[in-house]
């Protein structure tokens, strides 16, 4: 007879084999808290990038007297940061500082989209807008903002879907996108 008594306990096996797959389950829970926090980044710049377009909807139902008299119609303005192409009237007065107090109605409109401008490209990284109204009635205008984020994904390869020459180059593992947002407003 033997007097081995059966082993009680874990064998140091077994205690590196459950470490191993904990650690794998920790990593998991952090790569998924990651997403999350890159997720609401995201969504915070898309939630700018409406709550910016409404706001250029509520200027433009403003100033009726421009943008709903049909002044505005066939008008398409282009804007890259700062910088205006094809502003109502062709300049952007200052309507604030009295010199050019009161405004018209299309030195107004200028004014407002210099202004929207302004606010944008301070909330958005690389931002660029275009507001362009039909010509039929009733007139009927679509402000389009565009914006760079970087773009997140669960593994590599879904970040790296749009990826760039310039990501790519530099091995990032996130590819810049370039979002639309789109809003149809009839002033």
């Amino acid at each position: 007879m033997s007097d081995r008594r059966p082993s009680a306990g874990f064998s140091l096996v077994e205690v590196l084999v459950a470490l191993v797959i904990f650690s794998v389950g920790l990593l998991g829970i952090a790569k998924m808290e990651a997403m999350a926090l890159a997720s609401t980044a995201t969504s915070s710049r898309r939630s700018v990038a409406a709550l910016e377009a409404a706001s250029l909807a509520n200027t433009m139902h403003l100033n009726r007297s421009f943008w709903g008299s049909g002044t505005a119609s066939g008008l398409t303005v282009t804007i890259t940061g700062n910088t205006i192409a094809n502003p109502p009237g062709g300049t952007t007065p200052d309507c604030d500082s009295g010199v050019n107090a009161p405004c018209s109605n299309v030195a107004l409109a200028a004014y407002d989209l210099n202004t929207w401008a302004a606010n944008l490209s301070q909330v958005l990284p690389n931002d660029a807008a275009t507001v362009s109204c039909n010509t039929s009635t009733p007139l009927a205008c679509s402000i389009q903002i565009q914006w760079s984020e970087q773009a997140i994904g669960m593994y590599s390869a879904q970040g790296q879907s749009a990826s760039t020459p310039t990501s790519e180059t530099a091995g990032t593992s996130a590819a810049i996108q370039n979002p639309t947002y789109t809003l149809y407003v009839e002033p």
